[in-house]
């Protein structure tokens, strides 16, 4: 008998991680971004400080890191919708690869836009 691993805990743990951070992180920018500063209810950063607080490495990793565990999230929740909510569990592999990939993918040109910043 041998023992095979899974890579399941290591999907749910980038989903846990993924599902807090967006729900703290998310709200937050898209208040400040796409309320607060446009309506001005605060006064908007200007622009040269808003760049050179995104050129700080650790600003850059955050960043990065918020929008890799968003994606894995969704790609673990979609992944189980289409499996098991709608019955495609047949597909298994090929779904798989495409949520996860997909995740992969994204996390690489958020990778790719944020290095070229």
């Amino acid at each position: 008998m041998t023992n095979k691993r899974s890579l399941e805990p290591l999907a749910w743990l980038l989903f846990g991680i993924g599902g807090m951070a967006a729900a703290l992180l998310i709200p937050v920018l898209l208040f400040l971004f796409g309320l607060a500063f446009p309506l001005d209810w605060l006064s908007a950063p200007d622009h040269a400080d808003l760049l050179s607080v995104l050129r700080h490495p650790v600003t850059r990793l955050v960043l990065f890191g918020l929008c890799a565990l968003a994606l894995f999230h969704w790609a673990h929740r979609f992944r189980y919708t289409l499996e098991h909510g709608l019955r495609l569990g047949q597909f298994s592999a090929l779904i798989i690869v495409l949520c996860y990939g997909g995740a992969v993918l994204g996390s690489g040109i958020a990778a790719y836009l944020l290095l070229r910043v």
